[in-house]
């Protein structure tokens, strides 16, 4: 298979990623009483900073959804990456390279905060963009390949 539909692939899981994500943590409730008390205070107890009134519960909301913006952008660039590819436009395999690295940091992230399924997700796109790499045609090659 070409290295364009290899990007497009991974596209498509970060995608899915980001839905399920905004799925998953918009629709948690803590399954416990301790829990929920954390829950309870994350939400119930506000805070002024800068003239708005906050609270935790802001916060987490605020970071899983830059967690979802993160990833949907991800999938554009994956996307654009295999256009690239296609065309054959310079920059592919360095622009790969610093997609491939962030995956690999997101991996290690799941794995020790979150939970297996996020990490494995990250672990399919690393998987995609490395065997579009390697798909990719040497420099100087026709890029007829990809």
């Amino acid at each position: 298979m070409r290295a364009t539909l290899w990007f497009r692939i991974a596209a498509i899981v970060m995608l899915v990623f980001g839905v399920l994500h905004t799925i998953g943590f918009l629709s948690f409730r803590p399954p416990s009483a301790e829990g929920m008390a954390v829950w309870n205070g994350m939400n119930g107890v506000s805070f002024t900073i800068n003239g708005g009134t906050y609270s935790y519960g802001h916060f987490y909301r605020a970071f899983g959804l830059s967690i979802t913006t993160a990833q949907l952008f991800g999938a554009w660039v994956a996307w654009m990456l295999g256009s690239m590819a296609r065309r054959g436009d310079g920059g592919v395999r360095a622009i790969a390279w610093g997609f491939m690295v962030w995956q690999i940091v997101g991996i290690a992230i799941a794995a020790i905060y979150v939970s297996a399924e996020p990490a494995a997700l990250s672990a399919v796109t690393v998987i995609c963009i490395a065997i579009a790499l390697w798909r990719l045609p040497k420099a100087g090659a026709s890029h007829r390949a990809v």
